[in-house]
């Protein structure tokens, strides 16, 4: 990984995301018209920043002289790849979905290339969520977006261990700068801590992406588009 970005945008996102961009680019010592492969998370998440995310690729795109490959990824997908789980541990990815709910879905350990579609999308409060848990007769690490109350909720399953990379990453209100993935931190598999993260969030979004590029899988090959999970209100 030559260069990564990680910032707060609050409601900025169309006024920061570009310049951001670019300033990645000029870190890596990268010209726009070197980019061969744009990738970018599909969903689920919030509507107004999977629409900004995957338009800012395609714009991106559009505007090359030389049309770049594209890759789009669930957002549990990318999660779950970032973990390194030994045999018979289950990876569950979980993202915030708010107002107290989650979206979560199991990782099958043998699918290098999982794609889940809408309807493989879990989606309820913490309480279902441990609910879930409790049927799954494997060890399982939770790893994602735990609020602190699932945290201390999961914690109380003694087959569930639960990881938050988000929040290891110190983001001020201002500023883009990041501290590293600490390297025994509460929550983590024991002996695991930083080892058992493959990548950070952007670093593991374009890995992901190469390997289905090179595979050619549908995230690849399929017509770019949010992945929704409820209408807009």
């Amino acid at each position: 990984m030559l260069a990564e970005r990680v910032w707060r945008s609050r409601r900025r996102q169309t006024e920061e995301t570009l310049p951001a961009a670019a300033e990645t680019l000029a870190r890596a010592g990268a010209a726009v018209e070197d980019v061969r492969i744009l990738a970018v998370t599909t969903g689920p998440g919030s509507f107004t920043g999977v629409r900004i995310g995957i338009s800012v690729v395609k714009g991106i795109a559009l505007g090359l002289p030389r049309r770049p490959e594209l890759v789009g990824l669930p957002v549990l997908s990318v999660t779950a790849a970032r973990l390194a789980a030994p045999g018979g541990v289950a990876v569950w990815p979980v993202l915030q979905a708010g107002r107290g709910r989650f979206n979560w879905a199991a990782a099958p350990a043998d699918d290098s290339l999982w794609l889940p579609q809408a309807a493989d999308h879990c989606v309820g409060q913490a309480d279902a969520l441990v609910a879930a848990l409790r049927e799954e007769a494997r060890p399982v690490w939770l790893v994602g977006e735990l609020s602190d109350g699932l945290r201390q909720a999961a914690q109380e399953l003694a087959h569930v261990r639960c990881i938050d990379p988000a929040a290891e990453f110190d983001l001020p209100e201002r500023g883009t700068g990041t501290r590293p993935l600490s390297s025994a931190g509460e929550g983590f598999p024991p002996g695991r801590g930083q080892a058992g993260l493959r990548q950070t969030r952007g670093e593991g979004l374009a890995r992901l992406a190469a390997r289905h590029l090179r595979a050619g899988s549908p995230a690849h090959t399929a017509r770019l588009q949010p992945l929704y999970l409820r209408p807009p209100q």
